[in-house]
């Protein structure tokens, strides 16, 4: 073992590590580089150039709390009365996206002859949006509350339907496996009510200031049951935070703005050690020349088809002028936690050739710090006719 290896293996190897991701990350924000990329940058920096970090326990258990807690997070921020109230641009929002992952995994069976499972899930990964790390990111876009809003309301619908469709990618090996799936999901779903239940008549009103304890653990219990059946934390995580939120009346600090925050803080703290070890994953395999030019290639080409595919039906359904459609648009560009996850699954899971889980990497760091570089300023407001705007719904 190297000197390099044993310092970081030890107790100031680790402080240093978290200097960096929680000081020098943040110095580079300034310059509109997201800590998060800063992050991942130098957990493959430290794998790729020096062999660290590889298979650390540590690293990895926090790690899992990040990836837990994003997803938590962006399940407590799903309102189901505002997604009601704006049901119908949703639904179009969502016919839309299921029409592009539809063209998107065509092009990869046609053109590129890969089998339909792969392909759905190369789709999903160029063109979900990350939910969690999008709103965790809204305040430094300079957006207006109701422009805010919308991005909001549209990354959690997608992502509802991008983890609906990671589901049935993952599990359709069989009608058997699907089903038998599907029954133990929905069987974890419905255990979540009465659990909940039972923690606010049995257990919160003699153990004050447990729900934080509770909801976490419960996000990282169930995060675990989700992985066991092959749909690895994020799809718990988010159900937990769902759940939470469907109680905000008969326990009304597990879904409060106070906890909102307190998840947020912790997801802060935490997700920079999921982007480091998902950097520490990295091999120098990864990226040559062909995986950076094919990775430049799927920015250039599906990004402006992602933004398109947004300001036209704005324009469409709302009247929308172009320069506030857009700036809804670009805030749904990020896919950094999603691409990171479905890129590893199907590496693992699917043998993925190195030159493309490189040029999905690529493309994803690009799609990641592309808004912040373009969103400076706010813009006028723009109300929508005859809807309500954002900031006046219950």
């Amino acid at each position: 073992m190297s000197a390099l290896h044993e310092f970081f293996e030890s107790e100031l190897g680790y402080v240093v590590v978290l200097f960096l991701l929680f000081v020098f990350s943040r110095m580079l924000q300034r310059w509109r580089v997201p800590s998060a990329i800063t992050c991942f940058a130098l957990g493959a920096i430290g794998a790729m150039g020096f062999g660290l970090f590889d298979g650390d326990k540590t690293l990895h258990l926090l790690s899992t709390f990040g990836i837990v807690a994003l997803f938590l997070f962006a399940g407590l921020e799903v309102d189901l009365h505002v997604l009601r109230r704006r049901a119908a641009i949703l639904t179009q929002h969502l016919t839309v996206r299921i029409g592009m992952l539809a063209i998107a995994a065509y092009v990869g069976v046609r053109v590129y002859a890969l089998d339909p499972r792969p392909a759905l899930l190369i789709a999903l990964a160029l063109l979900t949006p990350s939910t969690g790390f999008i709103l965790d990111s809204l305040p430094t876009f300079g957006l207006t509350t109701d422009e805010g809003e919308w991005v909001k309301n549209k990354a959690i619908a997608t992502e509802l339907l991008a983890l609906g469709v990671l589901f049935v990618a993952l599990q359709s090996t069989s009608a058997a496996r699907l089903g038998l799936a599907s029954l133990a999901l929905i069987a974890l779903i419905a255990m979540l009510p009465p659990v909940f239940r039972f923690f606010a008549v049995f257990v919160a009103p003699w153990a004050p200031k447990s729900e934080f304890a509770f909801l976490l653990m419960m996000a990282i219990v169930v995060s675990y049951a989700t992985r066991q059946l092959g749909v690895y934390y994020l799809v718990g995580a988010f159900l937990v935070g769902v759940a939470a939120r469907r109680f905000r009346e008969s326990l009304p600090s597990i879904a409060s703005e106070r906890m909102l925050h307190a998840v947020e803080v912790f997801a802060s703290f935490f997700a920079p050690f999921y982007f480091f070890v998902a950097g520490s994953e990295m091999r120098r395999d990864d990226f040559t020349v062909l995986s950076v030019v094919i990775g430049i290639a799927l920015t250039a080409t599906v990004i402006p088809f992602r933004l398109a595919a947004v300001m036209v039906h704005r324009r469409v359904a709302l009247g929308e002028p172009t320069a506030h459609s857009v700036r809804v648009a670009l805030p749904m560009v990020p896919t950094l936690v999603f691409t990171l996850v479905i890129a590893g699954i199907l590496r693992d899971r699917f043998a993925l050739a190195p030159e493309i889980f490189g040029a999905l990497i690529v493309y994803t760091i690009l799609n990641t710090v592309l808004p912040g570089l373009i969103l400076r300023t706010p813009a006028p407001v723009f109300d929508a006719p005859d809807l309500p705007p954002a900031a006046s719904l219950p």
